[in-house]
């Protein structure tokens, strides 16, 4: 029996994505941790998360083009349903 490790990206930049990620949807994660809307075992599972994603060109293009005008987390991000959901729990 072989085991098969995933390859995770940097963590630093991965963190980085995912903040950046999260502030183009609208999102303050340090206020959704604030606010009781996110625990840090979440947060630490949004990170790597984005660690396991094999996305990162798409989502450095994506946050150079849309970041400033974007109304979601985009739809290839494997974070995108929390963020939208954290983004609209925020506004509530």
């Amino acid at each position: 029996m072989t085991a098969q490790v995933a390859r995770l990206g940097d963590p630093t930049l991965h963190f980085w994505l995912t903040r950046s990620v999260a502030r183009a949807a609208y999102v303050n994660l340090s206020e959704a941790m604030t606010n009781g809307c996110l625990n840090v075992q979440e947060y630490s599972a949004l990170v790597t998360r984005c660690r396991k994603c094999q996305h990162v060109e798409t989502c450095e293009a994506w946050l150079a083009s849309n970041a400033a005008s974007a109304t979601r987390a985009p739809d290839h991000c494997p974070n995108a349903d929390i963020l939208n959901r954290l983004a609209a729990e925020l506004k509530a």
